[in-house]
């Protein structure tokens, strides 16, 4: 269906409006509320170097705009409230030769050629009770069974529901179940499925996809300097999986810390696969003044590679640009360098570059071990005050090569503003 590009974000501009004259009299609900437009134009370069690759370019060039609204609460026992967020993505520059980057939503059939628009508007209903919340719509998790990937011109979205808890001093407790996804270069909500490219080496039953996907866990701040989590998810019929995660930072004296990041995760099938992994990852952060030093190591074991939600983001250590070096038998290190120019009188000036390298990936019998790497670096400048607060810009760049994957040399190019409504 062809979509008036602007009809979302008219249809959430029309509900922010309406809020304003019709909300219950409470002044929670009202003062608490907040909304913003956030526009994103995004330039993406995918060059694919490896030899008789079936395309050589993935480049293109789009607009989006995020309209948010979030509620505050009505009087009562029971507070009552919603969210609503309008996507719009618009397309600058494509063709169907250099399509594929995940900007822009494509035709099912060939010639995959872009679409001039896509969007979507999203709708949460919320009670709080306590300290306690449940929503029940468009969800948006960022916990470690799954995170939602938010890489591209628009977010990805989840329709479920989501209790979220913190009666008790210091603890977090989430519980959850999403039964479809609308996938970050999609307006249309699909069923849940497992994650497969790579060497991972998950084999499906009849189960393909799924319409149920459980959460849970908690997290505990045992002090200021530890914490510690347990979450687990299920992909009904698919996949089991039990995610552990200790963080420990200790000061080293002025302008200087340690941080120390711990987790693993087992996975197994659930009736309908052949998931077996155990994933281990170490990260060890070194921070003096404006520098960060970062060592990582990360290892699977099992039948297979690690499992999550195709389209999301992951709990894994080296989940980087390209690559998450979550593959069947894979090994896996990163050093890391950040700097923040605040240091030298230019506050929201940022600079990351890093450097990964993952082998003993089992690619099957009689073949050598597979083997990737990857460099990233990242450039970021954000306003800080004035006229321009919260102007963007980023640049991303990063190169992989591989022999179980693409080699690719990638850079992204993105200019951001989010304009408070109220």
């Amino acid at each position: 269906m062809h979509l008036n590009r602007f009809a979302p974000l008219c249809t959430l501009s029309g509900v922010v409006a309406a809020v304003g004259i019709s909300a219950p009299a409470s002044a929670d609900f009202i003062s608490d509320s907040k909304a913003n437009l956030e526009a994103r134009n995004f330039y993406m370069n995918r060059d694919f170097r490896q030899h008789n690759a079936a395309q050589s370019k993935a480049e293109e060039w789009a607009q989006g705009f995020i309209l948010r609204f979030d509620s505050g609460y009505t009087e009562g026992p029971i507070g009552v409230g919603f969210d609503t967020i309008g996507l719009v993505g618009i397309k600058l520059d494509s063709s169907p030769d250099k399509s594929g980057t995940g900007l822009l939503k494509s035709d099912r059939e060939a010639p995959r050629r872009a679409q001039d628009e896509y969007g979507e508007a999203g709708f949460t209903v919320k009670l709080r009770a306590s300290k306690s919340t449940l929503k029940v719509g468009t969800l948006q998790p960022l916990l470690p069974p799954l995170i939602r990937n938010d890489g591209r011109l628009l977010p990805q979205t989840f329709r479920g529901a989501w209790l979220n808890s913190n009666e008790v001093k210091d603890l977090t407790l989430d519980l959850g179940r999403i039964d479809r996804v609308n996938q970050r270069d999609s307006s249309d909500n699909e069923k849940l499925a497992v994650f497969n490219g790579g060497k991972r080496n998950i084999v499906l039953g009849n189960t393909k996809t799924s319409d149920e996907f459980l959460f849970g866990g908690g997290r505990y701040q045992w002090t200021p300097e530890l914490s510690t989590s347990y979450y687990y998810g299920g992909l009904d019929g698919i996949y089991k999986q039990h995610l552990v995660n200790v963080v420990h930072q200790f000061s080293l004296g002025e302008g200087q810390s340690f941080k120390s990041d711990l987790r693993f995760a087992h996975s197994t099938d659930d009736g309908g696969s052949n998931v077996d992994n155990d994933a281990f990852g170490a990260l060890f952060t070194y921070r003096i003044g404006a520098n960060g030093f970062t060592a990582g190591y990360q290892s699977m074991s099992g039948d297979t590679g690690f499992a999550y939600i195709a389209g999301s983001d992951n709990a894994l250590i080296n989940l980087v640009q390209i690559n998450d070096f979550g593959n069947r038998d894979e090994h896996s290190w990163q050093l890391r360098y950040d700097y923040d120019f605040a240091a030298l009188g230019i506050p929201g000036l940022t600079f990351m570059t890093r450097y990964l390298s993952g082998d003993n990936v089992d690619r099957g019998a009689g073949l050598s071990e597979g083997k990737t790497w990857e460099r990233n670096m990242d450039i970021a400048y954000v306003v800080q005050s004035g006229p321009l607060k919260n102007f963007g810009l980023k640049w991303r760049n990063a190169s992989t090569r591989s022999n179980i994957g693409s080699d690719i040399d990638e850079n992204r190019l993105i200019v951001s503003y989010t304009l408070p409504i109220w």
